[in-house]
């Protein structure tokens, strides 16, 4: 009759971890260095959309005449880290790296990136958007700012989904 506390069951597919081509006929995961099927996987389609919108946005913000230094220049940072990150983490999935560091938890240490760079990523768009004036590129670079936030939140979603699931007293015996 008495329920049990609450159990958080976790899920992690970034696409490109161990054994990510081990359910495709006569490939073998520990062959060579490059990872032929991660380029094709949604995480690494999701990461590459995420490059390009920062990429823009940087080019949009960086190519305007600025109204606000301080907001801008946090924009640049903010975008141009995020980028590099993004990009770490598509060749750490891509020549197999989390193979040989062993040490470092991958799917955490991204978890947590996108955690803090989509909280950081929006806090500069919504400055970056309250400042442009009605200036073309800097709604523009605030507008893809606002886009690869939401990827950056579509990629949270799908590659760590959380189910919370109720164990009752009686399944525990």
């Amino acid at each position: 009759m008495s329920h049990g506390a609450g159990v958080v069951r976790t899920t992690c597919s970034s696409g490109g971890g161990p054994g990510a081509g081990a359910g495709q006929p006569g490939a073998r995961p520990s062959e060579g260095l490059l990872d032929p099927v991660y380029p094709r996987t949604y995480s690494a389609l999701l990461k590459v959309a995420q490059m390009v919108t920062l990429l823009i946005a940087f080019i949009c913000v960086r190519s305007s005449v600025w109204i606000s230094y301080s907001a801008y220049s946090y924009f640049e940072v903010v975008t141009i880290c995020n980028l590099i990150m993004i990009l770490a983490f598509y060749l750490v999935h891509l020549f197999r790296l989390y193979r040989l560091l062993t040490c470092i938890s991958w799917p955490l240490s991204e978890l947590l990136h996108y955690l803090i760079a989509t909280l950081l990523l929006l806090i500069a768009s919504i400055v970056a958007a309250s400042k442009s004036y009605s200036q073309s590129g800097l709604v523009a670079g605030a507008v893809f700012g606002f886009v690869a936030t939401f990827l950056c939140l579509a990629s949270i979603w799908m590659s760590y989904k959380i189910s919370c699931v109720t164990q009752s007293a009686d399944a525990a015996v």
